[in-house]
């Protein structure tokens, strides 16, 4: 099984569980899983990473020559049929416009072309108003997930070394 990793993975995973000043480990294991050709994410995914101007985007462009999936011709190919997806549903125009522009369309795009299961935060909605990963999922026949679902599928495991306890009295 292969993840494509959305943004929100990412940007979560910095600003709240997995810093990257307290959890390298987190960090380490994408890179691991990388290599071993289980984890990866897209190039529009580094492009909104790259706009936050932070350590991310700092530790995306140390990692991210192997961990960025390209937008290439073989991934083209499926663009019709998520555009075509999303321009017959309910959703309001200004939504479609919205998805079809941003990373969303192509990291459909890129699990379909390869059969990927899509790692998110989000959760499906009933807005009409904006199109969420799950929802596209669901229409389009791709699996998805959420990261801790991918940490336990995968057996993920932080663990610090067992050490002596220190004593905390002043």
């Amino acid at each position: 099984m292969t993840y494509l990793l959305d943004a929100n993975v990412f940007i979560q995973a910095k600003n709240l569980h997995y810093g990257l000043d307290f959890c390298p480990a987190f960090w380490e294991w994408l890179t691991a899983q990388n290599s071993l050709g289980r984890v990866f994410t897209i190039d529009k995914v580094a492009d909104e990473i790259a706009a936050g101007g932070d350590e991310l985007t700092d530790w995306m462009a140390l990692n991210g020559a192997c961990l960025v999936r390209e937008t290439d011709q073989h991934v083209a190919a499926q663009f019709g049929r998520v555009s075509d997806w999303a321009k017959n549903q309910q959703y309001h125009p200004a939504a479609v416009h919205t998805f079809l522009q941003v990373a969303d369309f192509f990291l459909m795009a890129h699990a379909l072309a390869d059969g990927h299961v899509v790692v998110t935060h989000e959760k499906p909605g009933t807005s009409i108003r904006t199109i969420k990963i799950p929802n596209a999922c669901i229409s389009l026949g791709l699996r998805f997930m959420t990261p801790f679902d991918m940490l336990r599928r995968e057996r993920a495991r932080f663990v610090l070394p067992c050490v002596a306890p220190r004593d905390l009295t002043p």
